[in-house]
């Protein structure tokens, strides 16, 4: 990191960060789940999830395709409900706020999307500007402002320059930076960032600096990370903790060496790729 980006505003937020570490070294969980139950028609995917996210750390949730990991991480802000349980952000339930009253809340939380979600209509800058130019705060701080901001956070995704850039121009990986980027270009830094499969169509050699890059934006910004992924090396690269769905319940609860050398054998197949006995072609 060099010395510009070590003295910017976004790069050590000196107030939010000491503030952040202080509070986090008292206070409770910043997400619970409380016995969160969600079914889609006839499909259960939640059924009963009880789980505490503690603040400043990376939470990895790991599990088979279409056992509720993207699911979960919408209740969190609001975009679905639960059928059943409660949702806590930061001491406040969520699950029953309108949509009025969950703004707050959501301008607390950055979410990377799978796909990226860039504009193709617009350059690099103008995708990292796009969500501080909807905020009443980023507009109030005016143009200049929003622009040191995205190249702050270019800067510390390792792209400075890139802002008049187009993302058809961009490798997966390039894009995959981007994203990042706007995640973090927040006044003060996102509390939470919620990651979406973020290493998904990468090569392992890109796969590893986007882990890479989420750990030291984790140690940038003192965020709480979520991440969601199928990728063990990514979930044990970044994560303090990993939990595992199964059959829309949470089965494992550890560190990275806690899971990775779990006896339970549902872990155990999930994290070594070993098809399930039920699975495999008689």
């Amino acid at each position: 990191m060099n010395d510009a980006t070590r003295n910017s505003s976004l790069a050590v937020p000196d107030v939010t960060g000491a503030e952040r570490a202080a509070d986090g070294a008292n206070a409770g969980p910043i997400i619970q789940f409380k016995d969160v139950h969600k079914a889609f028609g006839p499909k259960v995917v939640l059924a009963g999830v009880t789980a505490d996210i503690q603040r400043r750390k990376n939470t990895v949730i790991i599990g088979k395709s279409g056992t509720g990991k993207s699911v979960l991480l919408k209740h969190i802000v609001g975009l679905l409900q639960p059928d059943a349980g409660e949702v806590w952000f930061d001491g406040q339930r969520v699950d029953t706020l309108s949509e009025r009253s969950l703004t707050p809340i959501r301008r607390r939380v950055s979410f990377v999307f799978q796909l990226n979600a860039l504009f193709d209509s617009m350059s690099v800058g103008e995708n990292i500007a796009f969500p501080m130019a909807q905020n009443p705060r980023g507009r109030r701080a005016g143009r200049k402002r929003i622009n040191e901001m995205v190249s702050e956070c270019l800067g510390l995704v390792g792209l400075a320059g890139y802002e008049s850039k187009n993302p058809a121009e961009l490798s997966g990986g390039e894009k995959k930076r981007v994203a990042l980027a706007r995640a973090i270009a927040m006044d003060p830094p996102p509390d939470v960032i919620l990651y979406d499969e973020p290493t998904t169509g990468l090569d392992p050699q890109r796969s590893d600096s986007i882990n890479k890059l989420i750990r030291r934006l984790q140690d940038t910004t003192h965020a709480t990370g979520i991440i969601v992924t199928h990728d063990m090396r990514s979930a044990a690269e970044v994560g303090d903790r990993i939990l595992m769905l199964n059959e829309g319940r949470i089965v494992a609860d550890g560190t990275p060496d806690e899971i990775m050398n779990s006896s339970d054998d549902r872990v155990r197949r999930f994290v070594q790729g070993e098809a399930d006995p039920d699975e495999t072609p008689g």
